[in-house]
């Protein structure tokens, strides 16, 4: 069939500008960073490790409190981390946040984003990770359903309140990061006088000989010990009781968050009862609810090292209170994903090459 010329002639440009509009950008970024509003700082650091900016998105309230959302990138086709602590921040709740998240996961799938992972540097309801008690949630677990439905391909946490989190999600892949790779040169560089590595209980006995082992390749060697606590209800402890010797020794406390810091400031109080020197903490997540600010301020502690996991005013912290950032680690492993490099090169090497 042949064409009549005056259609070619119209038909020409239009072809022309449809090419056009496909053509290639050589300016659009290989991938995509996205921040969610509870921890913008962080986000913001990560970007800044990776050398690249932020995705621009508006994320805001309704009048009447419900999430607002447009990012305004194209994402077709391309991979995007979505940076979101699912904690309490200065203007939303565990819950907002982690609606949030949901929200920013669909609307990047439905806008053909070729991969959506999740960062989520402190992953909330962590600790309702079994039945304890008849008829009641296993929120970790519902968390997880509640993102792969989102359709997340993929999940990378920080020290994750229980490994067995990882099997809740049963198609997305999740890395669970040490933030003993941030924290292990901080204290290898002090001048620890007999140092004694120790659990707050006996759940977190393989996360402290973790930390212990790491020492040990900078050619830290410590002790060991653990406290076996006895608990009357939920964040009420009886007793406590230690297991190896602190006296003379200076000793660092290794747990994955800290809520209240009743129990930490009590555990610091028996360590000094044992005769203990100075004392530390190592906490990944710093949840800090109320009082737990003024009790480690008052506390016998010589230093609580924290990451940035969960925003904090500097301002309001403590002296006492020392912030490391886990921005190099989670760059780190953003990059490898990205360029199909091993993540578990990152958790083997001492120190962090980004």
């Amino acid at each position: 069939m042949r064409w009549p010329l005056f259609i070619l002639l119209f038909l020409l440009p239009l072809a022309g500008r449809a090419f056009s509009c496909c053509a290639l950008d050589d300016s659009s970024p290989s991938f995509f960073l996205f921040s969610g509003s509870s921890n913008p700082e962080l986000a913001s650091a990560i970007a800044k490790e990776l050398n690249m900016p932020l995705g621009r998105a508006v994320i805001g309230r309704f009048n009447d409190g419900e999430i607002n959302i447009q990012i305004q990138e194209n994402v077709r086709n391309k991979e995007v981390f979505v940076i979101q602590s699912t904690c309490r921040s200065k203007d939303a709740s565990v819950n907002d946040s982690l609606m949030e998240l949901f929200f920013l996961v669909r609307t990047l799938k439905r806008a053909s984003a070729k991969t959506v992972t999740a960062v989520i540097p402190y992953y909330g309801y962590a600790r309702q990770d079994r039945k304890v008690i008849p008829r009641v949630p296993i929120s970790a677990s519902d968390v997880a359903m509640m993102l792969e439905d989102a359709g997340v391909d993929r999940v990378i946490a920080v020290d994750l309140h229980c490994g067995q989190i990882q099997g809740f999600f049963h198609h997305a892949p999740v890395d669970n990061l040490y933030a003993s790779l941030i924290f292990v040169p901080y204290f290898a560089k002090k001048e620890l006088k007999n140092p004694v590595i120790l659990s707050p209980d006996a759940g977190g006995v393989a996360r402290a000989k973790e930390f212990r082992d790491k020492l040990a390749k900078k050619g830290v060697q410590t002790g060991f010990g653990v406290i076996i606590k006895q608990r009357e209800s939920v964040g009420r402890v009886s007793q406590m009781d230690l297991v190896g010797d602190v006296a003379g020794s200076d000793v660092i406390i290794v747990d994955d968050l800290c809520d209240t810091g009743g129990t930490l400031v009590r555990a610091a109080e028996e360590l000094k009862a044992f005769g203990a020197e100075r004392i530390y903490a190592c906490i990944t997540h710093p949840v800090f609810s109320r009082p737990a600010l003024e009790r480690l301020g008052n506390s016998c502690f010589t230093e609580v090292v924290v990451t940035d996991s969960i925003p904090h005013s500097e301002e309001k912290l403590p002296p006492n209170v020392i912030k490391l950032s886990v921005a190099p680690l989670l760059a780190e492993v953003i990059s490898c994903l990205y360029n199909g490099c091993s993540v578990a090169a990152v958790f083997e090497q001492n120190a962090l090459s980004h």
